[in-house]
């Protein structure tokens, strides 16, 4: 019983594959410049260098220039915040990346991060390739959980 549980988080771990790293998504614009606010001392200083970053949300720091995604006080309603990482799925994916593991966090959060996949076949389903002013709030959105945005 012991090993079948073994092999299926072993698998699990091998769906997951972001497309981009913290890094690349923070120099490219996420969430405003502004998720981390001044917490940033657990992460490499390599990974800020570039980074747009604000100590307030900044809609001209993302990528693409929109809004995309819900609020934190949604995310809360939601149920999709949890104690390990009080400021959602990117600092799970953070901390992920630079190697901590806890198997049902990582469990919910890949589980999560796969089923974003929605939106990058929606984006490829309407817009030409190449036209990035096509579905700009999505491509944001998709940035937000590390798939390329230029699809």
């Amino acid at each position: 019983m012991k090993s079948t549980k073994v092999i299926k988080e072993t698998s699990f771990y091998n769906i997951f594959k972001p497309q981009l790293t913290p890094k690349e998504m923070l120099e490219l614009g996420v969430f405003g410049g502004s998720y981390f606010a001044d917490k940033i001392n657990e992460y490499p200083k390599s990974w800020f260098k570039n980074a747009k970053l604000s100590k307030k949300f900044n809609v001209n720091l993302n990528m693409f220039k929109v809004k995309a995604g819900l609020s934190r006080t949604e995310w809360i309603n939601k149920g999709w915040i949890y104690k390990e990482d009080p400021l959602g799925w990117f600092q799970w994916y953070c901390r992920f990346s630079k190697g901590r593991r806890i198997a049902k966090i990582d469990e919910i959060q890949i589980k999560r991060w796969k089923n974003f996949i929605r939106h990058v076949k929606a984006i490829k389903n309407n817009c030409d390739e190449g036209d990035l002013n096509c579905r700009r709030r999505q491509r944001q959105a998709i940035l937000q959980w590390a798939y390329d945005p230029f699809i």
